[in-house]
């Protein structure tokens, strides 16, 4: 169990970074970086090595005003063929690697809403992806897809059991009518039960719900109440994310009257409602967002150092390299990452040009693979292993990582970390203050307190 925060602390280490869903973050890819580049990187992994994939679907029927992913809300369907087309011309390209026997431990469709395709649409897509990659059979891999309830039957769920799929991920947010409401995203409890029976009985293997708190009206009466609902439901897996303000970037969340959000400390004060509740009925707080049953795999993971973090949170470290198609995706590979335009119209002319649609990107130095190391090592296993870290890469830990050593000082005296000879250990806590321990080790933010680019770390 975690224990409660106070405002004092809150108040000192009000401050904004990264959620360090990769090292060094998306902050720091250059458009020097192109398809030349991703190339070179991707000849360098195994040709029959597991492999991740991740497809990015943008499309959605209407707008949720908190939304920060990449989207294009319209009630054309004609856009998702074409879309599709586009991906098939990238799975294509991409043939070049030789990829086409790796096997797909793992895939995922994200969004946007990936169930914004027909039934046919997204029959037709699994069959391209099986041209081009090694499906595995009879549930031998991860594959996953995010669902919008209000788009979903139990005649959609068949055909995506159907097609593969054994994991799905329900976006719920809040279960309070007025929350509903104020973030322009309706459904109802009881349409949620029903998908629930469905999804069991057709035998996924895993159901998540993602939840966000910060949301407008959201108070610990209103989100008790939602919690209590979910508990009803017993997912397996469950994703509280913290909502980020940002309409600067996000112009839906315009539509969001900031005086109507939870203050700075009441948001801490949901959050450790929502930690204590979860983890009191059972559930295992696995990091930053993610709580899962205690015999759920994440969990297991977290137990054998098989627990990562990427751009899809964390999850099972089932394949060293993760390939990204679509607009705005990220692919992940052990020298680097890259990623595709963020603007359909430059993805759709890249591809018209037979090439990749990479806008830009960073190959990892030696220094920046022992930091992401470090860096995973706090948001998976909240303990860095001096002799461990000593063992893989040629340092005097302490010398290496003097700064960084420094920094952490005050954290240690107000008990979010402690550090001994053996390492540095992560508090109950300090499990609210991962992002901030992460800070220390990132090379790249060098000496600014509050870089405003990113969102507040609390």
């Amino acid at each position: 169990m975690t224990a409660q925060l106070g405002t004092a602390l809150l108040a000192k280490y009000d401050i904004n970074g990264p959620r360090y869903t990769s090292y060094p973050t998306a902050a720091q890819f250059t458009h020097q970086f192109g398809p030349d580049d991703f190339l070179a990187m991707a000849k360098q992994r195994r040709t029959d090595a597991p492999l991740s994939l991740y497809f990015h679907i943008p499309f959605c029927h209407s707008i949720c005003y908190y939304c920060a992913c990449n989207k294009i809300v319209t009630r054309d369907t004609d856009q998702a063929g074409t879309y599709l087309h586009y991906l098939d011309k990238e799975m294509h390209l991409l043939d070049t690697l030789g990829w086409q026997h790796r096997p797909v431990s793992q895939l995922h469709f994200g969004g946007g809403t990936p169930t914004f395709l027909s039934d046919e649409q997204l029959s037709g897509l699994m069959a391209s992806i099986a041209r081009h990659y090694t499906l595995l059979d009879d549930d031998q891999g991860e594959y996953s897809i995010e669902l919008d309830p209000r788009t979903i039957d139990s005649k959609r769920l068949a055909l995506l059991r159907k097609l593969g799929f054994n994991r799905v991920s329900l976006g719920i947010q809040d279960f309070d009518p007025q929350v509903q409401e104020a973030i322009n995203r309706r459904q109802d409890f009881q349409l949620i039960t029903e998908q629930m029976a469905a999804i069991r009985a057709m035998g996924f293997h895993s159901i998540n719900f993602d939840l966000i708190y910060g949301l407008p009206f959201q108070n610990i009466k209103s989100v008790q109440h939602t919690l209590q609902q979910v508990l009803a439901l017993s997912p397996d897996r469950i994703s509280c994310y913290n909502y980020a303000h940002l309409p600067h970037r996000f112009k839906s969340q315009r539509s969001i009257d900031r005086q109507q959000l939870p203050s700075p400390e009441q948001k801490i004060a949901l959050i450790n409602t929502v930690i204590h509740t979860l983890t009191d009925a059972g559930y295992v707080f696995v990091g930053m967002d993610h709580f899962v049953k205690p015999d759920d795999s994440l969990a297991k993971a977290l137990n054998d150092d098989k627990l990562q973090r990427n751009f899809q949170g964390y999850s099972l470290n089932l394949a060293e390299d993760m390939l990204s198609l679509g607009v705005s995706s990220i692919s992940d590979f052990n020298h680097g990452y890259s990623q595709n335009y963020r603007q359909l119209a430059d993805y759709y002319q890249a591809l018209d040009q037979d090439q990749l649609p990479i806008e830009h990107g960073i190959s990892l130095s030696d220094e920046d693979k022992l930091r992401r190391d470090i860096i995973q090592q706090i948001c998976c296993h909240r303990f860095i292993d001096i002799a461990r870290v000593e063992r893989d890469y040629p340092l005097d830990f302490h010398q290496h990582f003097k700064a960084a050593l420094s920094t952490l000082q005050p954290l240690a005296a107000d008990g979010i970390v402690t550090i001994d000879a053996l390492g540095i250990k992560v508090s109950d806590i300090g499990h609210h203050f991962l992002r901030h321990i992460a800070m220390a080790f990132d090379e790249h933010l060098g000496a600014e307190l509050k870089p405003v680019s990113y969102s507040k770390a609390l």
